[in-house]
């Protein structure tokens, strides 16, 4: 039984979880691995960013004065917390549009504070609140701004999610033909792809010129560099996206997805990193992507050490007591061997 991340309460190992890793280069050199690197996969929230690169080349962001936040933004799995509500509030009234437009359904959000606010204030909970809003509004401002359908903006049909597939087929370097198609928690289309072509897509997101054409390398600059400089939009406080692109300056762009899912991209290597883990837990996959780093040596001691809740996350009892610890216990296997 594989055994690649492992939990302990106390002494003893208590679960374990299995992992796939695909470390590729922006040319398509699969690098290292671990478990199946071709892992037919849903990245889930990890897409955001090339969902963003439709955003940018409709000419939608421009037009409705997008900078490094509402980029960040439209690539989040956001907390809920104010800055990111007040956000795509501001973003969707310039196009004259309301929440009220949004499709993205609505959860609980981490941001615990604003839950309970809402609580204390009686008021229900509005689409805003979804982590997917701001990747909604801007699918929503694309629509304006071609003067497309925005009731059906979310179904695959819709011109845009037909741009936003032709634009995951070129950055990850799969047919479209071949990329499966599900419906994701908040309701857009989800694709299904390789782990080795999601790593592809990551390490082109890091570091485009030469690999895609000029207008895509433009647009994923401008969204890497949206995330790299505003981090806090696409998470939250104490989330690890934000925490790691913020430790790591602009070197990193890095994006979780449901299901155990973990994205990063090294713009000093030109390598994509892609972890899944096998279960879907997402308490694996901050431990399994920092051990990839360092065996990659990747980071310093000191960057290590800030992050160091991610490199060995505690394990807690209800008094915030550390009675245990999640722990990698893996090897990246060379390519070829």
């Amino acid at each position: 039984m594989p055994q690649d991340v492992q939990v302990s309460r106390g002494e003893y190992i208590e679960s374990n979880h299995e992992i796939h890793v695909a470390v590729v280069d922006t040319a398509g050199r699969l690098l290292y691995s671990v478990g199946d690197p071709d892992r037919l996969t849903f990245p889930r929230s990890s897409m955001k960013p090339f969902q963003a690169v439709a955003l940018l080349e409709s000419g939608a962001a421009d037009a409705y004065g997008y900078g490094d936040a509402e980029i960040s933004l439209s690539c989040a799995s956001h907390s809920g917390e104010p800055i990111h509500r007040s956000t795509v509030l501001d973003v969707l009234s310039r196009a004259g549009l309301s929440e009220n437009d949004l499709q993205c359904g609505t959860h609980i959000p981490r941001d615990s504070a604003s839950y309970r606010e809402l609580i204390r204030e009686g008021r229900e909970l509005t689409p805003v609140f979804s982590n997917c809003s701001g990747k909604h509004s801007g699918m929503l401002l694309t629509a304006v701004h071609l003067h497309e359908d925005t009731r059906t903006y979310r179904e695959i049909d819709h011109p845009h999610q037909q741009r936003i597939l032709s634009v995951v087929s070129d950055i990850c370097g799969l047919p479209a033909e071949r990329i499966g198609i599900g419906v994701d928690g908040c309701g857009v289309p989800v694709h299904r792809l390789p782990l080795y072509n999601a790593a592809l897509g990551f390490a082109r997101l890091a570091k485009p010129e030469g690999h895609v054409s000029e207008v895509h390398a433009e647009s994923l600059n401008r969204i890497r560099t949206g995330m790299t400089n505003r981090p806090e939009m696409v998470a939250g406080a104490h989330r690890f996206d934000t925490d790691v692109m913020r430790v790591f300056g602009g070197n990193l762009v890095t994006k979780i997805g449901a299901e155990g899912v973990q994205c990063i991209g090294v713009a000093d290597r030109g390598i994509g990193i892609v972890v899944k883990v096998e279960d879907g837990s997402e308490r694996a996959t901050s431990v399994a992507a920092m051990e990839v780093l360092k065996q990659l040596g990747i980071g310093t001691d000191e960057q290590f050490e800030e992050l160091a809740d991610y490199v060995y996350a505690p394990v807690l009892n209800a008094r915030k007591e550390r009675i245990g610890e999640i722990t990698p216990n893996f090897e990246l296997r060379p390519a070829g061997e």
